[in-house]
C-alpha cells in the first residue's frame, strides 16, 4: 500500500458490518442511522441495496451523494427533533458509534417484517480509552439484548474489548424481527 494512501470506504467499513449485511434481503432498503462520513452507506448501495443515510451533517451528506449518487440522504438532529420515519419501515437498520436511547424502540419499530438491525457501539469501560467516556453514550453490560428481548430474535451479540481499529469496549448485536418471533409485551 502507498503511504497515506486512503482506503476505499468499504474497506473502512467495520467487520460486524460486513459479516452481517449479507442477511439484509438482497436489493432491500437499508438505513443508515447517524451515518457520519457514510463508509456503511457507500459500502451497502455498492452491494445493490437501496439506501437512506441519515445525519446532522451536511457536508458529510454531500460528501456521499458525490461518491454515489444513488444515496437517498436526509439532514436530521435525532436528538432534538422528531423521529422521521414514523409509519414507514427498512429491510435493514445499520448503526454505529452512536447511542440515544430514546430512539431504540422507534427504530425497532422501522425495521420491517424480516428485517436486520445490526448495532455496533460503545459500552461501560470505553471511557478507560478515551471517548465516549460519558455514561449517557455508553451502552450497559447486555443493554442491546435488553432492549430487543421479547420483540427480535438475536443472530449474533458480542461485547466487551476490542483492539482495532482502536482500542475500545463496544458492544454488538445482529438480530431479525421474525414475523412468528414477535410475542406480546
Amino acid at each position: 500500500m502507498i503511504p497515506d494512501m486512503q482506503l476505499p470506504m468499504s474497506e473502512n467499513a467495520s467487520p460486524w458490518i460486513k459479516r452481517f449485511f449479507p442477511l439484509i434481503t438482497a436489493g432491500g432498503s437499508v438505513l443508515d442511522l447517524a451515518c457520519g462520513q457514510g463508509r456503511h452507506s457507500l459500502l451497502l448501495a455498492r452491494n445493490g441495496y437501496r439506501v437512506e443515510a441519515l445525519d446532522r451533517d451536511a457536508d458529510a451528506l454531500a460528501d456521499i451523494v458525490a461518491k454515489e449518487p444513488g444515496i437517498v440522504t436526509r439532514l436530521t438532529d435525532l436528538e432534538s427533533g422528531p423521529w422521521p420515519y414514523h409509519g414507514r419501515t427498512f429491510d435493514g437498520i445499520v448503526v454505529t458509534n452512536y447511542l440515544f436511547r430514546p430512539l431504540l424502540p422507534m427504530l425497532l419499530g422501522t425495521l420491517d417484517v424480516n428485517g436486520v438491525l445490526i448495532y455496533e457501539t460503545f459500552m461501560v469501560g470505553n471511557e478507560r480509552f478515551g471517548k465516549p467516556s460519558n455514561p449517557a453514550f455508553l451502552l450497559r453490560p447486555g443493554e442491546l439484548l435488553e432492549v430487543v428481548k421479547r420483540r427480535l430474535t438475536v443472530v449474533a451479540f458480542e461485547q466487551g474489548q476490542v483492539e482495532t481499529p482502536r482500542q475500545a469496549v463496544v458492544q454488538r448485536l445482529c438480530a431479525t424481527r421474525r414475523g412468528d418471533s414477535l410475542l406480546p409485551g
